[in-house]
């Protein structure tokens, strides 16, 4: 309508002018005549309010032009970037003041080996790089990767607050740093901190000593950085760099170390910090060109927000590092405080801080006396590497769109709002990032040790819930955590779920207050957390119930199979957590998953606790009508069981006659070229799934199955039958049995949910067999026995593996117990702490 108007008048004002009386051609001669004059002066009046009116109407279709019609789509955001509509979580006093700034500084970035930064958006960050030789090559050490092929590395000790310590052993180097923070009465926001570094060699020859080299860094993400004077009135001490923030106030660096060694800097400028590795290396190449030695330039550029210190020395070699906040020049109690932060007085706050991380370790594990030095240094190292591997991000996920959207932007996607994010991960070289499901199973084993870190991770997760109750299932924020992510895997769709874990913490918190397992104040926490989540919460329910739905009442399947695929043996269910898990071959609404069923039954399960604690009487009555209906044992097994096999399977239409061949197909160019390609040899029918594996056991991991039914008994016998699942390692993921057991699904998709040991679903399963073997029933003693040959086998599968390779693993297989996948896995498989205490959920 606008463009018509201001076309409509364009067309009057043109023709305006034209009157009865013709314009005269020649003004100069005109004899002006009182009336003719009151005529011409009433048409230029005319002419001149009809040119303004066109003016003005041309500005105003232009500005709605420009910012209501054109932009309509962007000014109105769609539903899948808006946030949820109600109080942050993050927002609650319990998680300001103190508690706030207690978490400010941490080795939050997990992806480089030694990190350092502070839970704001722009943080000062700092870290370590050092050379490392093979085959007398150089090779930098920053970022976790499997490539470096370090013997082992990871936390010792960490108690996920203000210590840790950490050893890498790379060829004949070891090193070895620790983290301190404290917190004095002059420090500023969020206190002080000090890292120490030791390095060691194996080779004890004096006249064969190495030299290490070692990069120091510290970068500010929106700032600047002033190079220190390098002296200072402290023996032994130099000042590296300082600075001014807003948060902080005034800072420095300072380095002490009484051993010899020798000193570069290189100073540079740029907004991509995540790529310094190659700017450090890019320096040395230079300098080893123009004079021959391997060191940094001693330069730096204008206004530097990255500071690099080099420090060279022979093995052995200590130092240490400490940033004191709010420094104001010279002063006595400054220089008491770097003090208290090097040298002595070091060594005794952390040999102080390891003391109570092992007495701290006893009094919340309570490990039996069966276990040997060796399983419990494994222990401490799973608990310390998990918490050690904390992060903090922020930035925007990147959101798919659905076809049907009506919005259009730039690229295929749309990027969600800016969000930070505190989390556990599961694996540093591998998966540095938040993983939703993945963060359930982190957070069994992190509350039992702070809850407080707990309702905080937690409380971040929930935040990131958009308008449709629908969080994405990976978080990858920021250029750092983007760069180790394949293009392929960024994109996150929003009509995919992820198993709601989280629920399986808010249940044992529930159940942990009725059971007094927590004191006065972390009640109060607790209690506080959750009448404000449960808006959330309940909206995330609803998200499933409606988004993830089947046919039938009571049914559910994973969204986001690939139904038209012809590469993928059986197409993968991302969205359910175990990938290549196999479900029915021929994705349709007409599937049920099992699993997902049993999920929405905990889900459903703990809304009505929470709901019965915070004395919500209707909303508690309605989710425990739907956890009645959701445990129903007959439905259930009308709806999943087979009697002929005693075994709960998934839905849907599906045919056993399908595999992988070799075709010939015409690629690129017009070239033949040699694919595997999906071939369907029987068309699919409308049944259930006949593959045994974790997914058929999630009834018994739920505890659904009646102690005195006969259905226990062979579930016991599918977990205990080495035809089936058991092995000496831990129980396999699928059973010899499946048409798919080992199976890849496609040409470069080797097996992963389909014969390998899985430390979270084990831990599932110790839990229900710990249950069953305590209740009354015929079944009891037989859930006995093989929850104590289970629990033993997968712990000294895990305390073998590390201490043959250093690590712990993502997987491990299922015929000689080897750890296979990502190493340094110390996300769920962390889990193996739980098993060796003996903890599980006693709701």
């Amino acid at each position: 309508m606008t463009r018509i108007t201001r076309r409509n008048s364009r067309a009057r004002a043109s023709s305006a002018p034209d009157g009865d009386k013709p314009v005269n051609p020649n003004p100069r001669t005109s004899i002006p005549v009182g009336g003719g004059r009151g005529f011409s002066r009433i048409l230029n009046i005319t002419l001149i309010i009809l040119l303004s009116s066109v003016f003005l109407l041309f500005v105003i279709g232009l500005y709605m032009k420009n910012n209501l019609v054109n932009p309509v789509r962007e000014s109105v955001k769609p539903r899948v970037v808006t946030p949820f509509p109600a109080p942050k979580l993050m927002d609650l006093p319990m998680f300001q003041g103190e508690h706030k700034e207690s978490l400010y500084w941490g080795t939050y970035r997990p992806h480089v080996y030694f990190g350092i930064r502070a839970r704001t958006p722009q943080s000062l960050l700092a870290g370590l790089m050092w050379i490392g030789v093979k085959d007398g090559r150089y090779f930098m050490r920053h970022v976790c990767q499997d490539s470096d092929e370090l013997t082992t590395y990871g936390w010792t000790h960490h108690n996920g607050r203000n210590y840790g310590r950490q050893v890498f052993v790379d060829q004949k180097l070891t090193l070895t740093t620790s983290f301190l923070k404290s917190k004095e009465k002059e420090s500023g926001y969020g206190g002080d901190w000090a890292v120490r570094i030791e390095a060691q060699s194996e080779v004890l020859n004096e006249e064969m000593k190495e030299i290490v080299h070692l990069f120091f860094y510290i970068a500010d993400e929106g700032g600047t950085l002033d190079l220190g004077k390098g002296t200072s009135d402290i023996p032994n001490h130099h000042i590296l760099a300082s600075g001014s923030r807003d948060d902080l106030g005034s800072w420095q660096l300072h380095l002490e170390s009484k051993d010899e060694f020798e000193f570069h800097y290189a100073g540079f400028k740029t907004p991509h910090i995540h790529n310094l590795s190659d700017l450090v290396q890019m320096n040395l190449g230079t300098q080893a060109r123009k004079i021959g030695r391997l060191q940094l330039s001693d330069t730096s550029d204008y206004g530097p927000n990255i500071l690099v210190f080099q420090i060279s020395a022979m093995i052995s070699f200590k130092t240490d590092i400490a940033f004191v906040s709010k420094s104001r020049g010279s002063t006595s109690r400054t220089e008491e405080r770097i003090r208290s932060l090097t040298g002595d007085s070091l060594t005794g706050r952390l040999e102080q801080k390891q003391r109570q991380f092992d007495d701290k370790f006893q009094r919340c594990f309570d490990m039996s006396d069966e276990l040997d030095s060796e399983a419990i240094t494994v222990g401490k190292a799973s608990l310390g590497n998990l918490l050690g591997g904390i992060g903090y991000f922020y930035g925007q996920s990147k959101i798919s769109l659905p076809p049907s959207s009506s919005f259009v932007p730039e690229d295929n996607y749309i990027s969600y709002w800016p969000a930070e994010l505190y989390t556990a991960v599961p694996s540093r070289p591998f998966f540095p990032r938040g993983f939703l499901w993945d963060e359930g199973f982190h957070q069994l084993l992190i509350w039992r040790w702070d809850v407080n870190i707990t309702l905080d991770i937690i409380g971040h997760w929930l935040d990131l819930m958009n308008a449709d109750g629908w969080i994405p299932r990976e978080q990858i924020l920021g250029a750092e955590a983007l760069s180790k992510v394949p293009s392929e895997f960024v994109l996150q769709h929003p009509t995919n779920g992820n198993p709601p874990t989280l629920f399986l913490v808010i249940r044992d918190l529930v159940c942990g207050i009725k059971k007094n397992k927590f004191t006065a104040s972390e009640i109060s926490d607790i209690s506080i957390f959750l009448r404000r989540s449960f808006v959330r919460l309940d909206a995330w329910f609803k998200w499933f119930n409606t988004t993830q739905s089947g046919k039938d009442v009571s049914t559910y399947f994973w969204h986001g199979r690939d139904n038209a695929t012809t590469r993928e043996l059986n197409p993968k269910s991302l969205s359910s957590g175990l990938d290549d898990y196999p479900r029915a071959s021929h994705p349709s609404e007409d599937e049920r998953h099992v699993d997902l069923r049993c999920w929405m039954r905990l889900a459903a399960d703990c809304m009505s606790s929470i709901s019965e604690f915070l004395e919500d009487s209707q909303t508690g009555k309605e989710y425990n009508l739907t956890a009645k209906l959701l445990s129903d044992f007959e439905l259930l097994n009308q709806m999943h069981f087979d009697y002929t096999n005693g075994a709960y399977f998934d839905y849907g239409n599906h045919s056993e006659k399908v595999r992988l061949s070799w075709r010939m197909v015409e690629a690129a160019g017009g070239y033949p070229t040699r694919e595997l390609v999906r071939e369907v040899l029987e068309e699919p029918v409308l049944r259930l799934v006949p593959h045994i594996g974790y997914v058929s056991l999630f009834p018994f991991m739920g505890r659904l199955i009646p102690p005195n039914s006969w259905i226990l008994e062979k579930q016991l016998d599918l977990i205990s039958n080495k035809s089936f699942l058991w092995t000496n390692f831990g129980l396999r993921s699928l059973a010899k049995s499946s048409s798919i057991y080992m199976q890849r699904n496609t040409e470069h998709d080797a097996p992963y949910w389909r014969g390998p040991i899985w430390m979270n679903m084990n831990y599932l399963i110790l839990s229900a067999l710990s249950y069953y073997s305590t209740v009354d029933g015929p079944y009891s003693d037989n859930a006995k026995i093989i929850y104590t040959d289970l629990r033993n086998n997968l712990i000294r599968n895990v305390v073998k593996n590390y201490k043959q390779t250093g690590y712990l693993w993502e997987q491990y297989d299922q015929k000689k117990g080897n750890g296979k996948g990502a190493r340094l896995f110390t996300g769920w498989t962390s889990l193996i702490v739980l098993i060796m205490a003996e903890t599980y959920s006693d709701c």
